[in-house]
């Protein structure tokens, strides 16, 4: 089967093609970060109208890059929710015209749960049952995923999420967007023992984030480090940003290694844009070396918001027999623990 894989929830652009015989066959994705960087995220209505820009002619070069045609497709995969509303209707407005024009399905799929399969594009994927950290802009959850269409929350983040908290702390710094990649490099260059930052939430029990206060702790910071200019001297926001980012990365380790543990497993994926930072791959994959436990990632390129992911999750869920009518409806909220196999 192939599927076209098309994802329009937030800032990228992504379209790709899956076989489910051969694999992964193209992968386009087009980033706004440019168009948002100046207003510090993203601007709803810039995003879609952007999307609309972008997003055929997207497919035209995914399909030559694949060497096939429209009428090769068997089915299309699209971006349903979470995510921008009018972002998430310019995909599924292309997908259910298209599975009208060319006579094959289109499904939508859950914007997480795509981040959650995106390992199973790897040579070496990881196998059901496993714990898995999902980390990004808008989105900090524990989901034991017990099975394709089977997933529990076991852990979120009452406030912002973990990605969030870069972007918004970065902004505040004058470093550009999107505010994570900013933050880890800066923090290459810092003094990660020169400030005290608390590790929030991991000195009770239980699996749930919080990061306001975090955000508030290194807003302090910076308010009263700052010199000429109303911000701190280089150096010091390069020993904030590896302060902070350590207090991330620590929180999200403790929280999944308790995770493991409490819900009795050994594997853990950890997905979404966060995931690619690289302190969080290293000092997850050391401390679950301890315990016995393995971590799954995809490679970098899948971590952030892609196509390929809805390729995939869109195949697996038509091989297990989904389906779906042709209504453009899209579910801009839509907890991924409301996920099944069949319907909403």
């Amino acid at each position: 089967m192939r599927v076209l894989g098309i994802e329009t929830s937030c800032d990228e652009t992504g379209i790709a093609l899956y076989d489910s015989n051969i694999g992964l066959l193209a992968n386009r994705v087009y980033s706004q970060a440019l168009l948002h960087a100046e207003f510090g995220g993203v601007v709803p209505e810039l995003a879609s109208r952007d999307h609309v820009k972008k997003i055929l002619p997207l497919i035209s070069l995914a399909l030559r890059d694949a060497s096939l045609k429209k009428t090769d497709l068997n089915a299309i995969a699209y971006t349903r929710g979470p995510g921008l509303a009018g972002a998430l209707m310019v995909g599924a407005g292309v997908a259910s015209s298209l599975s009208f024009a060319l006579n094959i399905p289109a499904l939508g799929i859950h914007h997480m749960e795509g981040h959650l399969l995106a390992p199973m594009l790897e040579k070496d994927p990881p196998k059901f049952p496993f714990i898995t950290l999902l980390v990004s802009g808008g989105h900090t959850q524990l989901v034991h995923a017990e099975a394709l269409g089977k997933y529990r929350i076991i852990g979120e983040s009452r406030d912002d999420a973990a990605g969030e908290a870069f972007d918004k702390i970065a902004h505040l710094m004058g470093l550009g967007y999107p505010g994570g990649a900013e933050v880890e490099r800066m923090a290459q260059f810092g003094d990660v023992t020169r400030f005290q930052f608390p590790r929030p939430m991991t000195d009770r029990p239980g699996l749930d984030f919080s990061f306001s206060g975090l955000k508030t702790h290194t807003k302090n910071l910076v308010v009263n480090n700052s010199g000429v200019g109303g911000l701190p001297h280089a150096d010091t926001i390069a020993d904030i940003c590896a302060g902070l980012q350590e207090a991330i990365v620590d929180t999200l380790v403790i929280k999944s290694s308790r995770a493991l543990r409490l819900e009795g497993l050994s594997r853990l994926v950890v997905a979404g844009g966060v995931a690619s930072n690289a302190r969080l791959r290293e000092k997850l994959s050391s401390v679950l070396l301890d315990i016995g436990a393995s971590v799954f990632y995809a490679r970098p390129e899948f971590c952030t918001d892609n196509g390929a992911m809805i390729a995939y999750a869109g195949c697996q869920r038509l091989l297990a027999g989904e389906s779906s009518n042709l209504s453009i409806s899209v579910k801009p909220r839509w907890p991924i623990s409301y996920l099944s196999m069949q319907g909403d």
